[in-house]
Parts: structure tokens; sequence; C-alpha cells
């Protein structure tokens, strides 16, 4: 195409106006066939042709598509939310979350009864998760991690401020967390919209179930001492149908009795049931001045000094380390009180009692029991890392811990924090009755948060 075109004649050697309408004819068919010719994405851009060839030729590149070629995107519909549902019907009651760090799997308790399971991912010796008694303490639907590197941790129920919680992740078959509980997606999503804040979770060696228990010193509710009755008479309403005297104390200051005084109004027409008022001129008999009794006022409190009213379930925490019992509601405490424990050397165990529902015979707690076997052989599997060759250190012989029972039984509590949980309990609320003391994870907003070993 090229050598045709150089091989047209120039303006010089045409000879008469044939020659050059033909050269013209020419010019144009061959550019029609030039222009057939290039692609429509290596199309000319800002050039003419003439006779004499291209001149301002240039392209773009053949991978850069036309602007008139190209495909507006799709516009995507904006997908909604799906709707999160939780393990379906379960029965009514507090909920219990257990975690077993040798089965790598939790299980979810409803009224005591077992409703749903799945594989968990606990921390790594490193950084392992701490067992013990803990509740939700707050969620977030997408929470990522403060501490790595922004990680996204979907469903995340806290259990810990210092960093431990439930939330979905990745399961290998083993710990590989740093600390955190990851569950499935589907497991995280389904427990998600079950749980409340408060709601029990106990981290443990093996698996755990809760069992019904009875003992006579678990507290019963009791109804919160009501408003003082008034005496209302059933015919009056509260006001007696008599004629009544009222006794007015003459005194200086006593500014109310002015103008009712100055009008030669009896102040007793003023009451209910008085009878009616002399008529004008007559002689007003004054009563004899007397005093009334002094009323005991009560000082007004400002807004900030006014009690504060709570509610939600109440939690007891018993610790034979600082021999107190220790109330909170909330999250918030209420009061803490010493008490007198048998044989305070020998352990108590711990134990979690949870109020279960409100029975005619009082309430239906059950229990879990932590093992805290001191003799037990510490768990030296190792998940990807080398075994210590240091030997193994001897277990320390100590007196077991008590059953449930027993410790109830060695716990005198002072009656009037019995009777003050006892007008608060509701179900959902517990008792832990532990040999340590209020820990560091124990603070604001929280329950109570024991460690066991």
């Amino acid at each position: 195409m090229p050598k045709l075109a150089w091989s047209l004649p120039f303006p010089s050697d045409v000879r008469g106006s044939g020659a050059l309408h033909r050269a013209l004819v020419s010019g144009a068919a061959l550019a029609l066939l030039v222009g057939l010719g290039v692609p429509a994405d290596a199309a000319p851009r800002g050039g003419f042709f003439s006779p004499y060839g291209w001149y301002g030729y240039y392209s773009y590149p053949a991978q850069t598509p036309s602007r008139r070629l190209r495909a507006a995107p799709a516009r995507r519909e904006r997908a909604e939310p799906r709707k999160e549902v939780g393990f379906g019907e379960m029965p009514k009651g507090p909920l219990q979350i257990v975690v077993s760090i040798d089965h790598q799997r939790v299980t979810l308790f409803s009224n005591g009864v077992r409703v749903a399971q799945g594989p968990v991912s606990t921390g790594v010796p490193g950084h392992p998760t701490p067992m013990g008694v803990f509740s939700i303490i707050e969620k977030d639907r997408y929470h990522h991690s403060n501490l790595y590197s922004n990680a996204p941790m979907p469903f995340m129920q806290r259990i810990t401020w210092s960093g431990v919680a439930l939330h979905e992740g990745v399961l290998p078959g083993y710990p590989a967390s740093h600390g955190c509980i990851r569950m499935s997606q589907d497991f995280a999503q389904k427990l998600w919209p079950t749980t409340k804040l408060g709601a029990r979770v106990i981290v443990a060696r093996g698996e755990l179930a809760p069992v019904d228990f009875e003992h006579p010193k678990l507290f019963v509710p009791k109804p919160k001492p009501g408003e003082p009755e008034v005496a209302v008479n059933a015919t009056t309403d509260g006001y007696r149908a008599t004629p009544i005297t009222v006794a007015q104390a003459t005194m200086p200051d006593a500014r109310e009795d002015a103008p009712t005084a100055a009008a030669g109004v009896a102040p007793a027409a003023a009451q209910p049931g008085a009878s009616e008022s002399p008529p004008a001129g007559s002689e007003i008999v004054k009563p004899a001045p007397t005093i009334d009794p002094v009323k005991r006022i009560t000082p007004r409190l400002r807004a900030a000094e006014q009690p504060v009213k709570r509610s939600g379930q109440v939690a007891v925490f018993v610790s034979r380390k600082e021999m107190k019992i220790f109330v909170r509601q909330g999250f918030v405490p209420l009061f803490d009180m010493p008490v007198v424990i048998d044989e305070p050397d020998r352990p108590l165990g711990t134990h979690v009692l949870t109020a279960m529902e409100v029975t005619d015979n009082g309430m239906r707690w059950n229990l879990m029991t932590i093992p805290t076997d001191p003799s037990a052989p510490v768990d030296q599997r190792d998940y990807g890392r080398k075994r210590s060759k240091e030997p193994p250190r001897p277990a320390t012989q100590l007196k077991l811990s008590s059953t449930a029972a027993e410790a109830l039984n060695r716990i005198a509590m002072p009656k009037e924090a019995v009777d003050r949980i006892s007008e608060l309990l509701i179900p959902g609320s517990s008792l832990v009755i532990a040999d340590e003391g209020l820990g560091r994870e124990t603070g604001r907003y929280t329950e109570f948060i024991v460690l066991s070993h």
C-alpha cells in the first residue's frame, strides 16, 4: 500500500486536466482502502491524508481500546444484609459456654441443656488462653484487633479487657491463636445473636457439663421490702366523714395563716368536711394555741447524690484467700463483707453455681466444678515447637479441694449479706467459690474473673 501511494504522479508530472482528474480520483480511492485496512483501535488521530502522504499521523497503542468500544460497567445492586439466625429453638434459660483446651471444642448450654457444639483453636504455649471463670463483657460484629496489625475478628465477644475473646477465625485443628478462642464461621455467626452481655464462659482443661445442685445455704429469692402501708377508710378514701377542727398555733412567722385571719374566715373552713363559716359580725372563738409535734425532716439530696437503682443479674464471689464475699450487679460493685471459713488452710476448690429459674421451693441451681488437682501432670504436648529439654518438675503435694457441698458447709456468710443478695436474686445470677482472690482481670465493667490453674 505505501509503495502504491509513492507511485502516484506528482503535480509537476501531470499533463492536462484529464490526468489531474484521474490522480485525484486515485488518491481518494487509495484513502478509502487505507482507512478500511487500519484497525479501529489503531485508527489515526489528528492527522490528514493528501495525495502526497500522511501528515501529522499518530495512533494509540494497540492494547488501549477505543473509548467508544468500552462497555459501561454493570451496576451492582447492594446485597441486603443477611439476617443472622441463632441455633433455632432452645430451652429458655440462662446460657453457659464451656471451652475445652484439651479437646479444642466449645459447647453451648441453655437452661442446663447442651444445644450446640463446635471446634475451636485456642492459644499456643507462648500465648496461652487463660483458664477460669469469665463472662461476655463486650460484643462487636466487625471488630479488628488492636494488638495484631488490625487483624479482622468477626463476631467478637470479649471475655477480658486484656485482649481475650471468642471470634471467627482459622481452625487448623490445633491451638494456633495468640490467646483468643477462634471459632468456625458457622458457629460464631450463630452464637452472636444468641448471647447477651453477662453470659457465663468457662475455659477449662477438659470438658465440663452443668448438673442440678441443691444445698440449704444457697440463696433463695426474697420479696423486696415494700413501701409502708397507709390506712385508708373505704368510704371516705382517706378522709374522715366527720367535721374536723385544726388547731392553729399563734406564731408570729405563720405567714400562710395571715390572709385567712384578715378575711375573718376560720381556718377550719378550708378542711374537708368542715362546718359552714359563722355569719358576719359574730364573735369567733379561737381555740387554745397548741404546738404540733416535731416532724423529722429528710434532707434533700442533689441529683448526683441520689442512690442509683441497678438491675440485672447478681454476681457473688467468695474468696478463701481474702476471706470475703464480694457482690456485683450489672458489672458494678455493690458491697463486700468478711466471711468465716472453717479450716482456712484447706482449699475450697473452684465451683460455679448458677441460678436457673424460680421454683415453688425457691430457686433451681446448677453446678460446674473446675478441677484444680495440683498433682495432675502438666500437659507438655508440642504444637509445632520443640519440646523442652528440662525435666518435668515434681508435683507439689497439697490437700485435696472440697466438693461444692463441703465448701458451702465450711463458709459462714453474714446474714445481712444473704438478705441483700436474696432480695436482688434473679435467674442468671451466680455464686463463684474459689481459693484465689480478685485477680487483675476483675475490674471496671466486668463480673468476677477467676483464673484457675
